[in-house]
């Protein structure tokens, strides 16, 4: 079995720092990767523009002088200096091919932990989908619930009205005030 040595080459905080949504895909730029591998931006997209063909645009793209902006706004510590065309962005299976351009040790190790990056997004996303079902279809169950609180509180609030007893049934009360206890613990979960 491969050692896992140099897992901690680059920390995982680190990495997933440096990804971005552009275009409804999680992307790295060309400027970070480079510091990753420790070579200069213009020697990496030299090496990639010479293997072009290994690149196609679902692999890696230019982002657009108004995405480049965007970018260039939300990092407040910009090092993007005087930078004279607009970052090419690497999606993960473009990351994923940098490491047969560039052969390097250090771009194979760094290349590695970006992956493992990537598929421990991907499971924190995954879980994150199933705790967001399971949420809405609570929901939806409590919404229905205390739909039966309210109209139980208006019956109570109306004195022209005589109270229906069934609508005010202690067992669903106490089911009610069950439920919500648990809504308010699941609303201290962090995501």
């Amino acid at each position: 079995m491969p050692s896992k040595k140099n897992s901690n080459l680059i920390p995982v905080e680190t990495i997933r720092s440096l990804i971005f949504l552009i275009r409804d895909q999680k992307v790295m730029i060309d400027q970070d990767i480079a510091q990753l591998y420790e070579v200069e931006t213009k020697v990496l997209n030299q090496a990639v523009k010479r293997n072009i063909g290994r690149f196609p645009e679902d692999f890696m793209f230019q982002l657009t002088k108004e995405e480049f902006d965007i970018l260039k706004s939300q990092i407040v510590t910009s090092s993007w200096g005087g930078r004279r065309t607009p970052p090419y962005a690497f999606t993960e299976q473009g990351l994923a091919m940098l490491s047969g351009v560039l052969n390097s040790k250090r771009a194979i190790e760094v290349n590695i932990a970006i992956m493992r990056t990537f598929v421990q997004l991907r499971s924190m996303l995954t879980s994150h989908d199933e705790l967001s079902k399971k949420l809405k279809n609570l929901e939806k169950k409590y919404d229905s619930q205390f739909k039966i609180v309210f109209d139980a509180i208006r019956e109570i609030m109306n004195p022209n009205k005589p109270l229906k007893k069934d609508r005010l049934d202690l067992e669903k009360i106490n089911k009610i005030k069950l439920d919500l206890s648990f809504l308010s613990a699941a609303k201290n979960l962090t995501f």
